[in-house]
């Protein structure tokens, strides 16, 4: 198993000493997120500060961003890494494209499919001189000049990794992807009766088998040096839990533990501005169901019963004002656990 380490985005000045750190520690892959920051920058100053570690956006918003803006962003990070950017892309959610980044909504999976062919076939003109021809629903790309064309990589294009939910998504993850970023908010029997069937009928369709593929995510890791801070970890991810079960996205989770009534209450809460009231809501059988926990010289265990082989990366530094990074050789000891699926 691999271990992502999360970068610190709000000090672009801090990137370098952040990502030497990092890569010294034994994290094997570097992520950045687009919630209050732009995901690609600090994975550029990270590219040319880094040596080994992989380095790759958990998520950066598909639809706000062109295809083509997209593909030249990840084929720049891909070269200036010399091969170890791993493009991450999610759809977000319906309010979020129209009230936030206001662009035009449709049903995701069919979009993301196009999103995921478009940027294959620019990436493919780019390195072969073909012409640019993609004709889609919601895209099509037919002008690309030498003028616009940038320099061939040394190897292949970043792999493609999407955030999935839903089945279709997870279809689409699987059979047109190299890997996918499995949300926090996600539980072993969810991951087991839902989510591989639908990656594993996406990956047949493609005539590809389990061992090709990425999974990363599928929960939370709750762990720190110390009971206080395993107690702190726990909170903040009571609070996370309250918080994404209110979106009715999130529900067939909570439905999988009989937990639909605990999903109409966050919901209503949501409704009523009583989002400090969600964690309230949450008890500690619940948090167990979502996350591994405990202390350092526990967790390699606890993250070995949890997701019990079904993924192949955690991040266990998601909330990183409360938690410190791992010591090496708990990146070591899990490391050591088994997991099914190449690296994207």
């Amino acid at each position: 198993m691999h271990v992502s380490a999360t970068l610190p985005q709000h000090n672009l000045r801090a990137v370098p000493d952040e990502v030497r750190r990092i890569e010294a520690d034994g994290y094997d892959c570097v992520v950045t997120m687009e919630n209050r920051h732009e995901p690609f920058i600090p994975l550029g100053i990270a590219a040319v500060h880094s040596e080994r570690v992989r380095l790759s956006t958990s998520v950066a918003i598909s639809f706000p961003r062109s295809p083509m803006v997209t593909a030249s962003t990840a084929w720049d990070l891909q070269a200036a890494s010399n091969g170890r950017f791993v493009l991450g892309i999610g759809s977000q959610v319906k309010g979020h494209n129209e009230r936030r980044f206001s662009v035009p909504w449709s049903a995701p999976a069919p979009r993301m499919t196009e999103y995921v062919q478009a940027i294959r076939a620019i990436w493919n003109t780019w390195a072969t001189g073909e012409r640019l021809d993609y004709d889609g629903e919601h895209y099509r790309f037919s002008l690309m000049t030498p003028n616009f064309t940038p320099e061939p990589l040394d190897g292949p294009p970043p792999p493609i990794m999407i955030a999935a939910v839903g089945p279709a998504m997870l279809r689409v993850a699987g059979q047109h992807c190299d890997g996918v970023r499995l949300h926090g908010f996600c539980t072993p029997d969810y991951l087991r009766e839902h989510v591989m069937p639908q990656l594993q009928t996406g990956l047949d369709r493609a005539g590809r088998s389990r061992s090709d593929f990425w999974v990363t995510g599928g929960g939370f890791v709750c762990t720190g040096p110390d009971d206080e801070t395993v107690d702190r970890m726990v909170e903040w991810v009571r609070y996370r839990i309250g918080f994404y079960g209110s979106t009715r996205a999130y529900w067939p989770v909570l439905e999988q533990h009989d937990l639909g009534e605990l999903g109409e209450k966050l919901n209503h809460l949501s409704r009523n501005d009583g989002w400090g009231q969600m964690a309230g809501c949450i008890d500690d059988d619940v948090v167990r169901l979502f996350a591994a926990v405990g202390r350092h010289d526990e967790i390699a265990g606890a993250i070995a019963e949890h997701f019990d082989g079904l993924v192949d990366e955690v991040n266990a530094n998601v909330a990183m004002d409360i938690v410190a990074d791992l010591p090496p050789d708990v990146i070591q000891d899990i490391g050591a656990i088994p997991s099914a699926g190449q690296p994207a």
